[in-house]
């Protein structure tokens, strides 16, 4: 199914709408890495709510455009503002409670985006008593340092211009690909929502079989870590296929090719790549249930 998407660069809010009061419910990591992203343009802010039982790290409490809130009985008793928009970024499990708690506010001028693995629009439209004006989104933990890749889905009673500021909040994590199909989803949480953890375990495995080699602990760590990175920036800055990189580094009966050939025998790494993705894919579907 060869579908358009629509890419967005990264690292770029800029031009966002003004005057919108954001809410943000949660503020764990992934939270935290947008709330950082979004104090780089407070200009785009009229007011960005917090929240979140804990504390607050101080650079986010110091300041001008964030307000923190324990919990939304707090914002409301302390703030009219009109909500524009709410970002939703507690687990899936916490969600159904936390959403109820906007089921009171008049919600028709309000746009909620969801990062919550496997919710769909329509479930998380229910629990807020009907109303539609729900994105979904799948980011992933690169954006802690900026360098994270969303995949963001908008049910079609969002207007574009909301569609675009939930694009703009999301680029100031990293690159935002737009989805045609909210069914692709479950397939982008497989792929690159869950995508950081499986590199994350192949630089184990590397470091690992580095000390199994005779390597130092220490060395081993920094040119498995070294060696991942490096590849990371090497495939953001060449557009060649995986492959064609693949190739260029793999000479015909060299030190590369003897490992491929144990990596790749009988489509090994493939299928069990594939094996756990189609695991992911079908846990974040039972999510939405």
């Amino acid at each position: 199914m060869n579908l358009p998407v629509d890419e967005h660069p990264g690292n770029h809010i800029a031009g966002a709408k003004l005057g919108s009061h954001v809410v943000l419910l949660g503020c764990g990591r992934m939270g935290s890495a947008m709330l950082a992203g979004w104090l780089n343009h407070p200009e785009n802010f009229l007011k960005i709510s917090v929240i979140e039982p804990a504390e607050l790290d101080k650079k986010y409490t110091e300041s001008d455009v964030i307000a923190h809130y324990s919990s939304l009985d707090d914002l409301a008793n302390i703030d009219a503002t009109p909500i524009d928009f709410v970002v939703l970024a507690v687990k899936p499990q916490m969600m159904a409670e936390a959403v109820s708690q906007f089921r009171n506010m008049a919600l028709d001028k309000i746009v909620f985006l969801s990062i919550a693995a496997g919710l769909s629009c329509e479930w998380i439209s229910e629990q807020l008593g009907g109303n539609s004006q729900v994105v979904r989104a799948m980011p992933n933990t690169p954006a802690a340092v900026g360098a994270g890749i969303t995949a963001l889905y908008a049910a079609q009673s969002v207007a574009a211009d909301q569609k675009e500021f939930c694009v703009r909040l999301l680029q100031a994590i990293g690159g935002v690909i737009v989805l045609p199909d909210e069914k692709m989803m479950d397939a982008v949480t497989a792929l690159s929502g869950s995508g950081p953890a499986y590199v994350f375990l192949l630089t184990e495995a590397m470091q690992a079989a580095g000390e199994q080699l005779g390597l130092p602990q220490e060395l081993s760590y920094k040119l498995a870590r070294g060696t991942i990175s490096g590849v990371g920036a090497l495939l953001d800055q060449d557009t060649s296929d995986a492959s064609v990189l693949r190739q260029n580094v793999t000479s015909k009966g060299g030190t590369t090719a003897a490992a491929l050939s144990v990596l790749m025998e009988d489509d090994a790494l493939l299928k069990l790549i594939s094996r756990a993705m189609s695991k992911a894919e079908e846990r974040s579907r039972e999510l939405g249930k």
